[in-house]
Parts: C-alpha cells; sequence; structure tokens
C-alpha cells in the first residue's frame, strides 16, 4: 500500500548549465497548465538507475513558470544514480513527473524572512524570496558555497534582492556563523533553511540557544547528505531473520519494496516520516538523514526514515509484517 501520486508524462524542453556541477532542467508536463503551487513545492521525477525505473524528488525553482517546472540537479557522484540519469538526458526527452507537493510551513504574517541556503538547497529559495518579497521588502539571503563559481541563481537572485544576498564562499575563507546571523535578527523574523544534514543540524542548534520558537525555523534538506558517506549495508528482519544487502546508491525503501517488504512512503525526502520503520539493533551506527525525527530521537534510533537514512554494519528492523496477516 502507497499514497497514490498524480503522475503525467513530461517533455524535457530545456537544460541550462548554471554551475560547472549543477544543471537546470525544465520539464513542461503533457497539460500544463502554468498553475501557481505552494511555496517550498517539489515534484517526483521518474529516473532509470542501471536500467531499473526509480524516484527521485526535487525541488522547483522559482514560481510558476509558463515553460514549465524548473529543477536544478547536482550532479554528484556519491548519488544513487538519479543525477547521472538526468544529466545524460537531451531536450526533446521524455519522462514522468508529479503535480508539485510542499511539506513547508510559513507564517505570512511576519514582518522579517532570513533565507539561509547552503550549496543545491538554494533552489527552493528562489520562489520564496520572489513570493516573501510581495508581502514586505524585508527579506535577507544568506547563502553559504564552496567558491562563487558554484552559487547557482546568485545573479538572479541579486535581481530581485540586491545587496541582501550575501555570499559565503568557502575558497575565500568566509564562513557563515548561524549563531551570529539568529542573534542579529529582529525578534518577530522567521527562518526558512535549506542546505546539508550537518549544516540543518547545526542551524537547529543554533536556532534553539538562541532561545527562539522552533516554530519560527523552517526547513528543507536534501536527503543524499548526511554525515557519513554512502556506502553498503545490510538490513536484518527481526521476525523473519531474512537479511538483505542494501547497495551504495540504493535506499533501504527501494530495496525492501523490491524484495516484496511494503513500505509506505510518501515524499522520499526524509520529511514526512511516512516510511518510518522500528529500529530493534544496530550492529554498526546509523547515518539518520531525515528531518522529520528529532535530534533526541535520532541519539535513541528508535525508529529510522527508510527512504534516505543509512547505516554502517547492519541494522535489525521490524516492518510490523506478520506471516498470519490476512
Amino acid at each position: 500500500m502507497r499514497f497514490e501520486d498524480n503522475w503525467e508524462s513530461a517533455t524535457l524542453v530545456a537544460i541550462r548549465d548554471l554551475t560547472p556541477g549543477i544543471r537546470e532542467f525544465t520539464l513542461r508536463p503533457d497539460r500544463y497548465a502554468c498553475a501557481p503551487y505552494p511555496l517550498g513545492s517539489h515534484v517526483k521525477t521518474g529516473v532509470l538507475v542501471e536500467g531499473q525505473p526509480d524516484v527521485r524528488s526535487y525541488s522547483l525553482v522559482g514560481e510558476a513558470d509558463p515553460a514549465g517546472y524548473r529543477i536544478a540537479v547536482r550532479l554528484a557522484e556519491d548519488s544513487r544514480g538519479g543525477s547521472r540519469y538526468l544529466w545524460s538526458l537531451k531536450p526533446g526527452a521524455r519522462l514522468q513527473v508529479t503535480s508539485p507537493t510542499s511539506l513547508l510551513q510559513v507564517d505570512w504574517q511576519r514582518q522579517h524572512y532570513c533565507l539561509v541556503a547552503g550549496g543545491i538547497g538554494i533552489t527552493p529559495l528562489v520562489g520564496a524570496a520572489q513570493a516573501l518579497l510581495r508581502k514586505t521588502p524585508n527579506v535577507s539571503l544568506h547563502y553559504a558555497v564552496r567558491s562563487r563559481e558554484d552559487a547557482a541563481y546568485a545573479e538572479e537572485l541579486s535581481d530581485v534582492l540586491g545587496e541582501r544576498v550575501v555570499l559565503y564562499p568557502a575558497n575565500e575563507g568566509r564562513r557563515l556563523d548561524l549563531a551570529q546571523l539568529f542573534a542579529s535578527l529582529p525578534s518577530d523574523a522567521a527562518v526558512l533553511f535549506c542546505g546539508p544534514m550537518r549544516m540543518l543540524e547545526t542551524a537547529r542548534s543554533a536556532w534553539a540557544e538562541s532561545g527562539r520558537a522552533s516554530t519560527d525555523l523552517s526547513y528543507e534538506t536534501f536527503g543524499s547528505s548526511g554525515r557519513f558517506a554512502a556506502e553498503p549495508f545490510r538490513v536484518r528482519l527481526s521476525g523473519s531473520g531474512e537479511e538483505i544487502d542494501v547497495p551504495r546508491d540504493r535506499s533501504m525503501l527501494d530495496v525492501l519494496n523490491a524484495a516484496g517488504h511494503e513500505i509506505m512512503a510518501d515524499c522520499r525526502r526524509g520529511e514526512c516520516g511516512v516510511c518510518a520503520v522500528d529500529v530493534v539493533a544496530v550492529d554498526g551506527e546509523l547515518d539518520h538523514r531525515d528531518v522529520f525525527f528529532s535530534e533526541h530521537q535520532k541519539q535513541e534510533s528508535r525508529k529510522l526514515c527508510a527512504c534516505v537514512s543509512r547505516a554502517h554494519g547492519v541494522v535489525t528492523i521490524d516492518t510490523l509484517e506478520r506471516a498470519d496477516a490476512i
């Protein structure tokens, strides 16, 4: 049993290289209506990984565009293969996409908004900047990148926000001090964050230490980012003792479903918690890559999100399947 997605055939109508490692793809569904979509929306895209169909989720860039859905994909050598597939496509290619959905909660009553991005995490914040500026002029963006060359959409955002875009190129020795940034914000400011897991952990910690309400920090992340590099690991099912190998380039969710163990899933981004499974034992270490569970829950390691989280060694889980279930 799985949640239903509204899939539709689409055409890849345009490709644009934003940086040496980030490429923008414009996907136009066959029945595209250019309808507005919620802030922080993403679409799921059908891909082929080693010849097998799979699904990836990508944030939409900017607001509704007459040309189609814009997504930006970083070519990641340590990814599960989705980025390599998309980068192999040429304009005119046909693929499947879903309608946009969003899990991001934004308080539209605020007068000050601070956007914080790390690397490819800039993608959902382009549309956020455009939308929020219609509400208030008090919108700033702090953007951490490896180098100016890697700063996708920096020029587009500068046209919108002007000097309120602040770049932090690591190769120039510029470091984004989140604690200092949060301390400088007005008391009623809301923060929207998107970046890698380690940066998110730092942001959540700095936000908590600032004494601000947790609900004033909204965030997304990308599931390929973890504390450790992806490597193969093994999943043991507590009921049957069956052991299943999870390759470096596949998720636990995909492998379990392929083996006939139906694990429910929705976002596939580590945000909704639908695919969470019970952890019985760990022979090694877990690498929680979700944003659904709190830091305390991750330390307890009683559950993990099968769509993005991984392990080093062997993790024993309970899928709640029962042999006598009807």
